[in-house]
């Protein structure tokens, strides 16, 4: 049997981050987890941050680009409001 791949979805959210306002018919697109995926997802996250429909305090900036590029992306969810990064296993 082939083995299990993580990826990674990224969902706008409430501030609570309750799975009730993670919608998977708006926040669609998976990211395998690859260097490049995971430039594509922190790009998508300063997009969002950008056009202010997530939050995320200047001083966490670089902490949320380092563990979505090197870490754990699912963490970086911690430092953003409004967001959420889950991971999924994907065979």
């Amino acid at each position: 049997m082939a083995k299990a791949a993580n990826v990674f979805v990224f969902f706008n959210c409430d501030g609570d981050k309750n799975e009730s306002s993670m919608n998977i018919f708006y926040n669609n697109t998976i990211y395998k987890d690859t260097k490049t995926s995971r430039k594509v997802l922190l790009k998508k996250v300063m997009e969002e941050l950008e056009a202010k429909r997530v939050q995320i305090s200047e001083e966490n900036l670089k902490q949320v680009e380092t563990l979505i590029t090197e870490g754990n992306p699912t963490e970086a969810s911690n430092f953003i409001q409004f967001g959420a990064i889950k991971s999924f296993e994907c065979f």
